[in-house]
Parts: C-alpha cells; sequence; structure tokens
C-alpha cells in the first residue's frame, strides 16, 4: 500500500491506495495559533477524482454486505486499536490544525476509539425482529439491509469524533462509504482514514477524498450512484444538502447550528452554574453546535449569577493549544476569527453590555494566532442578533428572565433546538423544563454541550433533520427495514 503521505502532502485514500488528485493542485492546512506554520497539503480533488471514489465505493458494497455483520464489526475492533496506538499524534495533529487544547484533542479522540468498538459491538447485535402473523403456518420477521454507498461530509470542530461516529455505524450496517471532511482539518481526518487502512478494509469500502465543498462536497451529494447523504456544518450549507438530495430521493441526514440556553432559576446551585456556563460555552473557544451561548437568568439571583461568572471568566487562560497550562485556543481559521469580532461589534452596535473579554490579543506569543478573549455580554434583549445568530465562537449572552416560565419562553424564541439546560433543585422546575423545552437534547445541572455516544444525538427545528445519530438510533439511518414473510 501507497504510504500516506509524501513530504508532508496527504493524498486521496480510493479503492485502498493513497493517490494524488488528477488536478496535482494542494490545498494547505495552516496552524491557527501561528498561521505560518503549515500542518499540511491535502489534495485539491476534481470531479472525476470524486467519480472515480464513488465508483470503488459503488463496486465494493456487494460483497461488503455478504461479508456479515459480525466481520465487519470484528474489523471496526481493529480499527480501534490502531486508532488508540497512534491516539498521541493524532490529538497533537487535532490540535495543530485547528486549535483546541491537547488534552480536548486527546479527550475527542479517546472518544473516537470508544464509538468504534461501541459499533464494533453492533457486529453482534440483532438487525431484526420476528413478528407474529395472521397466518399460523407462516413465518414473518424483518432484517435490516444497508443502504448502499454512504457520502459523510463533516466539519472542522469534532475532526476525529464526528466522521467516525458516521463512518463506524455506516460500515458495521453494511454500507460503503465516500468521506469528504472540512479542508481546515483534513489533516487529521487523512490521519483517522489511515487507521482504516491499516486494519485491512477491503478495496473500496472506504474512500476519503480532500477538496472544496463547492466541487466536492456538492458532486458527492449530486452523484446519482451515492444513496445517502450525511452532513454536519452549517445551516446554509445543510439547506442545499437537503434540496439536492431530495431532488434526487435519497437518504439524507443533517447537523446544523445551534443556538442553546442555559437556564439559572433562582433555586440554582450558582457555582456548579457558574462552572457548567463557562465549560459550555468556552471550551473549544466555543466552537461546539452544543456550545453554551443563550444564558438565561431569573432576576433575583442575576446579579450574583453574572459577578461569579465574570470572575471565573477572567481566570482563562488563552494560548497555543499544544502548551501548559493554556484553557482555551484560538480560533480555528482566519475566517471564524473574524466572524467572532464582527459578532462582537454587533453585540454593541445593539446596545448589549460588554461586560469582559471580546479582545482580540497582541503581543509576542498573539500576533501569528487568531486569539480573542472569553467575551459575555449582559443587558441582551432576545431578539437581539447575538441571542438569535450562532456565532460558534466564545460568546455568551446573558438575558434576565423574570420567572421560569419567562426563561422558557425565552429560551424557545429561536429556529434553533440542538440542545438545552436547566439549574434548578426544584423537582417540579426541571419537569416543566423536560415538557416545555424544544430542544432534542435536555440537560439537567449539566452543561448543554455534550452527549453520551450510546445515546441518540439530534435537534428539533433547525438543527437537525433525517433522524438521529449516535447509539441504536444510528441503524435507522445506515439501514432500511425490510419485512420476510415464508410461508411452509
Amino acid at each position: 500500500m501507497q504510504t500516506i503521505s509524501i513530504e508532508n502532502t496527504f493524498k486521496n485514500f480510493i479503492n485502498n491506495e493513497w493517490i494524488d488528485s488528477a488536478s496535482q493542485a494542494t490545498l494547505k492546512s495552516i496552524n491557527p495559533a501561528n498561521k505560518e506554520e503549515v500542518v499540511g497539503f491535502v489534495q485539491n480533488s476534481t470531479k472525476a477524482d470524486l467519480d472515480q471514489a464513488v465508483q470503488a465505493a459503488h463496486h465494493a458494497k456487494k460483497s461488503w454486505r455478504k461479508m456479515g455483520q459480525a466481520q465487519r464489526g470484528q474489523l471496526l475492533f481493529t480499527v480501534a486499536n490502531i486508532l488508540e496506538e497512534n491516539l498521541n499524534e493524532i490529538a497533537e495533529t487535532m490540535t495543530k490544525e485547528m486549535g483546541k487544547t491537547l488534552p480536548e484533542a486527546k479527550g475527542e479522540t479517546a472518544r473516537g476509539v470508544a464509538i468504534l468498538r461501541y459499533y464494533a459491538g453492533e457486529g453482534m447485535r440483532k438487525d431484526g425482529d420476528v413478528i407474529p402473523s395472521s397466518d399460523k403456518d407462516a413465518l414473518m420477521f424483518t432484517k435490516r439491509t444497508p443502504v448502499g454507498v454512504v457520502g459523510v461530509i463533516t466539519p472542522w470542530n469534532f475532526p476525529v469524533a464526528i466522521p467516525i461516529w458516521k463512518i463506524a455505524p455506516a460500515l458495521v450496517y453494511g454500507n460503503t462509504v465516500v468521506f469528504k471532511p472540512a479542508t481546515e482539518a483534513a489533516v487529521t481526518a487523512a490521519k483517522v482514514v489511515d487507521c482504516f487502512a491499516k486494519a485491512g478494509l477491503p478495496d473500496g469500502v472506504l474512500n476519503f477524498i480532500t477538496g472544496s465543498g463547492s466541487v466536492i462536497g456538492q458532486e458527492l451529494i449530486d452523484h446519482q450512484l451515492v444513496n445517502a447523504i450525511t452532513f454536519t456544518g452549517s445551516e446554509t450549507v445543510g439547506e442545499g444538502v437537503a434540496k439536492s438530495a431530495a431532488a434526487r430521493g435519497v437518504k439524507f441526514q443533517l447537523e446544523m447550528g445551534g443556538k442553546n440556553p442555559v437556564i439559572i432559576t433562582k433555586d440554582a446551585d450558582l457555582d456548579a452554574a457558574v462552572e457548567a456556563v463557562i465549560s459550555g460555552g468556552f471550551r473549544s473557544s466555543g466552537q461546539k453546535c452544543t456550545a453554551s451561548s443563550r444564558v438565561i437568568v431569573e432576576a433575583p439571583v442575576y446579579d450574583v449569577f453574572v459577578e461569579k461568572l465574570v470572575q471565573e471568566t477572567k481566570k482563562i487562560t488563552v494560548g497555543d493549544g499544544l502548551k501548559e497550562g493554556i484553557w482555551m485556543g484560538p480560533c480555528a481559521s482566519e475566517s471564524q476569527f473574524n466572524t467572532v469580532r464582527s459578532y462582537i461589534e454587533i453585540g454593541k452596535e445593539e446596545g448589549a453590555t460588554l461586560i469582559t473579554g471580546g479582545e482580540t490579543l497582541s503581543g509576542e506569543d498573539f500576533d501569528k494566532g487568531f486569539y480573542i478573549t472569553p467575551a459575555i455580554f449582559g443587558d441582551v434583549e432576545q431578539n437581539m442578533r447575538i441571542a438569535q445568530e450562532e456565532i460558534f465562537g466564545p460568546v455568551i449572552a446573558l438575558i434576565r428572565a423574570t420567572d421560569l416560565e419567562d426563561a422558557i419562553e425565552i429560551a424557545n424564541h429561536t429556529k434553533y433546538g440542538l440542545s438545552a439546560s436547566i439549574f434548578t433543585t426544584n423537582i417540579g422546575s426541571l419537569l416543566e423544563f423536560i415538557d416545555e423545552i424544544e430542544a432534542g437534547l435536555v440537560r439537567i445541572n449539566a452543561e448543554s454541550a455534550g452527549v453520551e455516544l450510546q445515546a441518540p444525538f439530534g435537534g428539533m427545528k433547525a438543527s437537525s433533520t433525517g433522524g438521529r445519530e449516535q447509539g441504536e438510533a444510528a441503524k435507522e439511518f445506515y439501514t432500511a427495514i425490510k419485512t420476510v414473510f415464508i410461508k411452509g
């Protein structure tokens, strides 16, 4: 098998070979902590390259399906072991490429190992049910069948976990895959794919291709041999994916934006709430779809909570995620950096009060990177843009509520519905919150960010379309039910 890269130029992986794009052109991935450092180059692929990848997946799907679920699961166990052996290298690459701190990157890579082992276990779990027939002399049952070739399109913010939680179930349930990562995290993605390559997957089962979303992403969505598309990314791009996939009549699954609320009631443990809000809002520089971006506080405890939150936020250390003692890294790219800065100005213009942070850091350690201090806005009104639009950065909007009913109404006043949390010691309040909140992930006395790999993940309203990810729920997207009736 050919090498994954030559002189830090990473290749496409098609039909079990690492190959260059027909274009002979590359795209560079830079370190957001030091924009002068190139982490690596990836292929700027063409439509012909994408067609080659899809054709490989198409030709492999019959033999891969026939291999059997147990054997497919065993291969995923092998991939998990290889990923675990390379955990430190892949985590360091992740930190260099998209900026999250090394401890966070190691945690994400370890989660990738766990996801692989979970879905490897699916190889030995049931793929159907026996159903009583009205004919006593007949046997009726269901079995799961793979959908075929799955196109996987992933973002840069979780370059190990998100690809794996899409690819692993797709493979174990018998599908073949064409995987296109975001360019900003494509070197990390290539190293993850190399773990699959080294595990000995049959030819064409997993194919990896890099390039622009407008060319490779769109061609993958439109390709007539692709049977399903799973996408995580922006709402704007997701809408385009939905239109294109629906026009062809193929399955699609979209995970998009969030404007996730945390409600702080007057009886909450404020210290625990502060800790969770900081973690949920500022870990990974706020670049999580489940990040806490709106904090809705009941009026009686608003001032005390804000004082505690600001005090703890000022303790956050910002810098290169590879360095010891750094709590928050840079924004992942210049584009994201500029987006966050623009929203900080928008917040000021709208009349919100910038209580702390939102500063562009400068000086010897910061001039080459995309560093912003974590920002907290007070006096935010629910219709302000910073309270309605996803910023995807370290910015928290504080909103005052009169009571729990008002807080829930404010929380639901958004087109998104991904995750939400509440801090309260009142069982009546938490039960009301569970019933009334419009979100797919509901957390009580815990930060809004995060979901366990064995549990369904997805949102409501504009946040998600096409079924849940992770856990057993993933089976619904990656398979179709076949009902079998046998008459003796």
